[in-house]
C-alpha cells in the first residue's frame, strides 16, 4: 500500500472513531420539553401510537462503549497495520507479508530447490519427483496435451517417442523454456489443386497406406521440389526446423487423405508457449523430467 492510501485509511479511521465518540456522548441525554410527570418523560417521538421514553443507556452499557473506544485507540497505536507505518509494537502488515513470503520461499526451496542442479535423467528416476512433475503437468500442460500426455488434435503426443524438435532432456528443456513456433506454409497457391492431391497421395505412400500409384509418382516430383527442403529427401523430417517425419504414420492433424490434403493446401500454424517466467526453474525441470519419463515408458514396453 502506498503512503497516500495509508494516510487516507488512517484519516478515515480516526474520523469515524471521533464521530462514533461524539454520537455516543451527544445522545447521553436527550433534551425534552418539560412535562407534568418527571418520572415518565418522553422524547416526543410517537410512532403507531407508541411513545419513546427519555431513558438513557444503563451506566454499565455506556461504560462498555467507552471501554471499546479506549481499546480501539490503544490497538491502533500498537498495531496500526497500515502499509509501512509502525505502531508501538514495531509490527507492520508489509513486514508480516515479507516474513510469510520468506517462509514460503524457504519451504519451496526445501521441496523444489534441490532439483535445479539435478540432471533430468536423475530426476526422472526419482518417484517422488515424478509425482510432483505430474501435478505441475496436470495444472499447466494437460489442457493441450491431455491428462495422460497422449496429445490432442494439433497438440503432440508426448508418450510415443516421436518428437518434432527432439526428445533429449536438453531439447525438452529448451522447448519448455522458450516455447515453439510451428509453421507449415500453405502450398495450395504454389502447386495448385492437382499438385495438392498428388502430393497427398505420395505422403500416403510414404506411410504404406492405400494410395493412387500414378498420382503418388507425380506427387513425388512435387515433393522433391517444394517439400524436401523441410521434410528431407526421404520425408523423415528435420528436428532442427520442427518439420515432422512423414513416414512413421504419426499425425498431428490427422492422416486421412482429406486431412493431408487440407494441411498441404492451407498450411498449419501452432504455438507452444514459453514457460520460462511463468514457472520457476525447478518446476520446469520437474515437468521436463516427467515428460522425458513418459516417452521412456514406451521404450521400456517395447
Amino acid at each position: 500500500m502506498s503512503t497516500f492510501w495509508s494516510v487516507w485509511v488512517i484519516v478515515l479511521t480516526l474520523t469515524n472513531l471521533g464521530l462514533v465518540t461524539w454520537v455516543l456522548f451527544a445522545n447521553r441525554k436527550v433534551a425534552v420539553d418539560d412535562q407534568a410527570d418527571p418520572e415518565n418523560k418522553t422524547t416526543g417521538h410517537v410512532y403507531d401510537g407508541i411513545e419513546e421514553y427519555d431513558n438513557p443507556l444503563p451506566k454499565w452499557w455506556f461504560l462498555l462503549f467507552v471501554a471499546t473506544l479506549f481499546f480501539t485507540a490503544a490497538y491502533l497505536a500498537v498495531y496500526p497495520g497500515l502499509g509501512n507505518f509502525k505502531g508501538l509494537s514495531g509490527w507492520t502488515s508489509v513486514g508480516q507479508l515479507e516474513s510469510q513470503q520468506a517462509k514460503a520461499q524457504e519451504k519451496f526451496d526445501e521441496t523444489f530447490g534441490k532439483y535445479v542442479e539435478m540432471p533430468i535423467e536423475q530426476i526422472a528416476d526419482n518417484r517422488e519427483a515424478l509425482k510432483m512433475g505430474a501435478r505441475i503437468f496436470a495444472n499447466n500442460c494437460a489442457v493441450c496435451h491431455g491428462a495422460d500426455g497422449g496429445g490432442n488434435y494439433g497438440f503432440p503426443n508426448l508418450t510415443d517417442g516421436d518428437w518434432l524438435y527432439g526428445g533429449t532432456p536438453e531439447k525438452i528443456l529448451e522447448t519448455l523454456h522458450n516455447g515453439r513456433q510451428g509453421l507449415m506454409p500453405p502450398q495450395g497457391p504454389v502447386i495448385g489443386e492437382e499438385g495438392v492431391k498428388n502430393t497427398a497421395e505420395y505422403v500416403l505412400a510414404l506411410n504404406g497406406l492405400e494410395h493412387n500409384a500414378e498420382m503418388a509418382a507425380e506427387g513425388q516430383k512435387v515433393f522433391g521440389t517444394v517439400c524436401m527442403a523441410c521434410h528431407g529427401a526421404d520425408g523423415k523430417g528435420n528436428q532442427a526446423l520442427g518439420a515432422p517425419n512423414l513416414t512413421d504414420n504419426v499425425w498431428l492433424y490427422g492422416g486421412s487423405r482429406e486431412q493431408i490434403q487440407h494441411t498441404i493446401r492451407g498450411g498449419r500454424k501452432n504455438e507452444m508457449p514459453a514457460q520460462k517466467g511463468k514457472l520457476r526453474e525447478d518446476k520446469i525441470r520437474l515437468v521436463a523430467a516427467y515428460v522425458y519419463s513418459l516417452s521412456r515408458q514406451e521404450d521400456v514396453e517395447q
